[in-house]
């Protein structure tokens, strides 16, 4: 089974500096439905405005991914890191016990960012930050950028049964994926427009995906996809 949820019809936040789109109620502010896709408990579609951010905010026991689909953001944190994350570049966030963070565009574009939170595997932990550029995709695969399993080792890693993947896809292309049985999966391209199995999925739009056994994703237009495969 395969749901497209649309962007236009996504829980919106516009606060001047931040334009926001949640993919699950669980994210959204003022929103009391519940809402995840098993430990998938958020996925923000994020625009920040020019020398705006997050002033620092405290998060614990969560898996915090966050990938730059268009310009560049600043992560300050109360550990003492700092790194400048550029378009096409990931970074994880494993608050664990607690931690103090913000994201900051610093530049003179609007920065355009996925966050996806992830329940973690198990409570506690010492806080831990990373960011790499992401890998580059071979043709016609998705590649993990980050991932709790272990044969993933050029993932950034996360304290997760889960791993989120990504593809870029020229038009015409296909890239395959398989999706073990009790795992669902959570596809967003952040430009372009693929179909999956057959489903219209255009930029922004979500693709919740359960009970499939091969996901084949076509790309329409030259596409950038992200994915999670979560228990």
């Amino acid at each position: 089974m395969i749901e497209r949820k649309s962007f236009d019809r996504l829980p919106a936040d516009d606060r001047g500096w931040l334009k926001a789109r949640y993919h699950f109620s669980c994210a959204a502010p003022h929103d009391p439905s519940p809402g995840s896709w098993g430990c998938l408990r958020g996925w923000n579609d994020e625009e920040i405005a020019p020398n705006a951010g997050f002033a620092l905010e405290k998060h614990a026991n969560v898996e915090i991914i966050t990938y730059v689909c268009e310009g560049t953001v600043t992560h300050r944190d109360s550990f003492g890191s700092e790194g400048r994350i550029e378009t096409g570049s990931v970074q994880v966030l494993s608050a664990g016990t607690g931690i103090r963070h913000g994201e900051y565009n610093l530049e003179q574009a609007p920065a355009r960012i996925f966050r996806i939170w992830i329940a973690p595997a198990s409570l506690a932990g010492a806080p831990a930050w990373g960011m790499q550029p992401c890998p580059p995709e071979a043709s016609g695969c998705f590649v993990a950028i980050a991932s709790g399993l272990e044969d993933d080792r050029e993932a950034l890693p996360i304290r997760a049964c889960a791993r989120v993947l990504k593809a870029k896809l020229k038009v015409g292309e296909t890239a395959e994926y398989m999706l073990r049985a009790l795992r669902l999966a959570y596809l967003v391209p952040s430009s372009g427009v693929v179909d999956v199995n057959g489903m219209r999925i255009r930029a922004r739009d979500g693709a919740a995906i359960r009970n499939v056994d091969l996901i084949t994703v076509t790309a329409v237009e030259d596409a950038d996809v992200v994915m999670v495969d979560v228990h």
